[in-house]
């Protein structure tokens, strides 16, 4: 029950208060302005790749059993070795089974100064008929390597392309470098998830990812402007992050490819 006689007496102080409310929840963090995301779209060097979800944080989940947060890992595990054959360097925010806040996935990024962030997910509409791939970004600075990763996905797996559009991910609003989110299929369509089950097709997914995220900076790194990976890596992050390796999922480990020192990732201490 509403006290009228509360909202009487004080009708503005009272507005005034939820509109206040409402402006830190919408903000949520510093979303950056345009002169605050790093110019880096072009000219980067790094590639932060960020799985999505992970741990206790499922995602969606297929009719089958199949789980967002294992076919997400093991698309980022296919795509980093590819980025580190054309001379870039590649940061994972998880390179396991574990839950990582979507600050600390920001909070990885903001230490790579020379970086692009891209985000890889899948989709879930709950009915069969919905498919296709569609990409996310927040700042001008990310516009056109959202539009051009989600047009190499539909171009090189032939799913349908839906597009790309603003949207105010923590992940991406909350991001100083050039952010983008992949929703790379949805697992709420019955033929896709069988595509998504088949290792080649999650390889297509990953080589259509790489060739974007290359073409993006105008190619390959040149040899002698190619930095180490993983004692820069390490650095910047400090003693609060460590190299981790884990097994993969049961379900994918056939699947995956051979474990080297460019599945490296760093995650906080637990």
């Amino acid at each position: 029950m509403v006290n009228f006689r509360f909202k009487q007496v004080f009708p503005s102080s009272f507005l005034l208060l939820a509109s206040l409310c409402g402006l830190l929840f919408l903000s949520g963090c510093a979303s950056h302005p345009e002169t605050g995301v790093r110019k880096t779209s072009t000219n980067f060097t790094c590639v932060v790749l960020d799985a999505g979800h992970g741990g206790h944080d499922s995602g969606a989940r297929s009719r089958k059993g199949l789980l967002e947060k294992e076919i997400t890992l093991d698309v980022i595990r296919r795509l980093a070795p590819k980025l580190r054959a054309a001379g870039l360097r590649t940061v994972l925010t998880r390179n396991s089974d574990v839950f990582i806040p979507l600050d600390r996935r920001v909070e990885i990024s903001e230490h790579e100064h020379s970086a692009v962030f891209v985000s890889v997910h899948f989709n879930d509409a709950g009915k069969k008929q919905v498919a296709g791939v569609e990409s996310y970004f927040f700042s001008g600075e990310s516009r056109r390597f959202s539009q051009r990763l989600v047009s190499a996905l539909a171009d090189v797996t032939g799913a349908a392309n839906r597009g790309s559009r603003e949207a105010r991910f923590r992940v991406l609003r909350c991001n100083v470098n050039p952010a983008v989110l992949v929703e790379c299929g949805y697992l709420s369509s019955r033929r896709e998830v069988g595509l998504l089950e088949q290792p080649k097709y999650r390889e297509k997914i990953a080589t259509a990812l790489a060739e974007a995220i290359v073409k993006q900076r105008g190619g390959p790194v040149p040899p002698a402007t190619q930095k180490p990976d993983l004692p820069q890596n390490a650095a910047s992050l400090g003693a609060g992050a460590q190299a981790t390796f884990s097994p993969a999922p049961r379900r994918l480990a056939q699947a995956l490819p051979e474990r080297g020192d460019e599945h490296l990732c760093l995650e906080p201490r637990t």
